[in-house]
C-alpha cells in the first residue's frame, strides 16, 4: 500500500511539472480488477491523504461497454463491434445509433474463454491417463469444435444487426498470442489488419510443428513472453475461439478485421474518452 502510493503521487507530482496540465484534467483511476481487493478503501485513503486527489476503481459490471469505448474509434461506433478473447469468457459488444444523436451499447458475451475452453475439452478426454496427451487433446479440441461454433452462431442469431458490420475490432490474449508469433515483428500501429488466412496458417503452425515458436522465443523477447502466459493447450483454444468467431460472420472476406495492440489499456482511453468533450460515449 506505501510504496503503491508513494509512486502514484510521484507520477502526479512529475506529470505537474512536465506538462503543466490543469487539475481538472488529472485524475487517479485503477482497473476494475482492484475492485476485489479487500484491502481497496485503505490504498484510496492513503492515496487521498498523499496527492488530495480521489482514486476512483472503474466498475468491474460495465468492463464489456468499458472495452468497447476504449478499443473501438469514435467513428467507428455504428459500424463496427467488438470481441474481447479472455481467459474464462469472450466479451464484447456493439454500438446501435438511435434517434436525436443516442447511443445503445448492446453486450456480447460468449461463456468460452482460452482457459475455460482447455478445461471443458480436457473433461471429455475419457482416459485421464491420456489428459496431457497432446495428440489425445488434438483431436478432443477438434471434436469440441462443433459445440463452439453452435455457441457462436447462436450469439450471432441473437444480434442480427452484427452481420451489417463492416469492421470487426479484436483484443484479449489469444490474439496478441497470434499477432505476436505469428507475425514476428514488433507492429507500431494501434490497430493491426489481420486476415483469415494468416490465421488459419498460424493454425496449422500451432498444432503441427509448435517448435517453430519455441525456437522463436529463444531470440525474441516477446514470444517468450506468449509463451510464458500460454502452454500450447492454451493456444490451441485461444486459437479456435478466433476462428470459430471469424468463420461465423457470413461475408468475412468484405469486412476488416483489427487487432486491437494496446487491449490491456483499453479501460483507461475508455475513462479519457468519457471526459472528453469532443466525443460522444454516452451509452
Amino acid at each position: 500500500i506505501n510504496r503503491a502510493s508513494t509512486i502514484v503521487a510521484e507520477q502526479l507530482t512529475k506529470i505537474r511539472a512536465e506538462h503543466k496540465m490543469p487539475e481538472t484534467n488529472i485524475f487517479i483511476v485503477a482497473a476494475p480488477v482492484f475492485s476485489s481487493a479487500r484491502n481497496a478503501d485503505v490504498l484510496k485513503n492513503k492515496i487521498a491523504t498523499l496527492t488530495n486527489k480521489e482514486l476512483e476503481i472503474l466498475n468491474v459490471n460495465e468492463e464489456a461497454k468499458t472495452l468497447v469505448k476504449g478499443a473501438m474509434p469514435p467513428v467507428d461506433y455504428s459500424n463496427a463491434f467488438l470481441l474481447d478473447i479472455g481467459a474464462q469468457t469472450t466479451k464484447g459488444g456493439y454500438i446501435d445509433e438511435l434517434e436525436d444523436n443516442k447511443l445503445e451499447f448492446i453486450p456480447l458475451e460468449l461463456d468460452f474463454g482460452t482457459m475455460t475452453l482447455t478445461d471443458a475439452v480436457k473433461k471429455t478426454v475419457v482416459n485421464q491417463a491420456q489428459v496431457n496427451d497432446m495428440s489425445a487433446y488434438q483431436e478432443k479440441s477438434f471434436d469440441f469444435n462443433s459445440v463452439l461454433r453452435k455457441k457462436v452462431q447462436a450469439l450471432l442469431d441473437k444480434n442480427p444487426l452484427l452481420l451489417k458490420k463492416d469492421k470487426i475490432y479484436l483484443s484479449g490474449g489469444a490474439v496478441w498470442a497470434f499477432a505476436t508469433l505469428y507475425y514476428n515483428e514488433n507492429v507500431k500501429e494501434h490497430y493491426i489488419s489481420l486476415n483469415m488466412e494468416d490465421i488459419l496458417n498460424y493454425d496449422a503452425i500451432l498444432k503441427n510443428n509448435f517448435v517453430k515458436f519455441t525456437n522463436l522465443a529463444k531470440t525474441n523477447k516477446e514470444a517468450a513472453r506468449v509463451l510464458s502466459t500460454y502452454n500450447q493447450e492454451y493456444l490451441i483454444s485461444a486459437n479456435n475461439i478466433l476462428i470459430a468467431c471469424l468463420e461465423g460472420v457470413p461475408n468475412l472476406e468484405t469486412k476488416k478485421v483489427y487487432f486491437v495492440k494496446e487491449g490491456q489499456v483499453t479501460w483507461l482511453i475508455s475513462y479519457i474518452a468519457d471526459r472528453s468533450k469532443k466525443v460522444n460515449t454516452n451509452f
